[in-house]
């Protein structure tokens, strides 16, 4: 079971890519939602605000994708995929790239746009630090004082992650478990009476 996903730490410096005159600039980011990309294309059209095109692809997900890859006015498919071609090719996800071009005069056809809009993403992929990040269900057991020893103990013999924690009469203790190890841990709680184990969908 594939329980990993990757993607990078921090936004990349800016790389150059220049061919014939025009020059491509780009851009990695970490983002998590659709509002944070808006907010980096919308900061990079203000910086760049001389450009011709902003072309950029994203991809949001740990297990089930969503993505966009946008043109921005150059020919169908000569930008936005190639870039998002190399998303899939380094294979992370909770990323937006982002690709400025300066027109420098001369036409580089559909071919060359593919291979600067391809090259430029590809630097600024390289050009970040990737980090693989397990993908993990959350829980929550809920316990009364008295068993509290008996949670400790499973949680410490299992080496659980524990996010947060509410040790009153009624106690909760939040859990952070890796999606391979999940269904064991459920059935390990499970077992123990006077413990509750539910899975938070967050």
């Amino acid at each position: 079971m594939k329980d990993t996903y990757k993607s990078i730490t921090s936004a990349s410096e800016e790389v150059l890519y220049k061919d014939r005159n025009s020059k491509f600039y780009g851009y990695a980011f970490p983002v998590k939602t659709e509002e944070e990309i808006n907010t980096h294309l919308e900061e990079l059209r203000s910086r760049h605000h001389k450009a011709s095109h902003w072309c950029y692809a994203w991809q949001l997900g740990k297990e089930e994708f969503k993505y966009r890859a946008n043109d921005d006015g150059e020919p169908s498919n000569s930008a936005g995929m190639p870039i998002y071609g190399q998303i899939q090719s380094f294979e992370v996800t909770n990323i937006l790239i982002v690709v400025v071009r300066y027109f420098g005069g001369v036409k580089l056809g559909v071919g060359g746009l593919i291979n600067a809009y391809k090259t430029a993403a590809q630097m600024a992929l390289e050009n970040s630090k990737m980090i693989t990040r397990s993908i993990d269900r959350v829980f929550v057991v809920k316990f009364n004082y008295p068993e509290m020893n008996t949670v400790m103990r499973m949680i410490k013999e299992n080496n659980l992650n524990v996010i947060e924690q509410k040790l009153e009469l009624d106690c909760r203790v939040f859990l952070s478990v890796r999606k391979a190890d999940a269904d064991e841990i459920l059935k390990k709680f499970n077992s123990i009476y006077k413990i509750d184990i539910n899975e938070l969908d967050i």
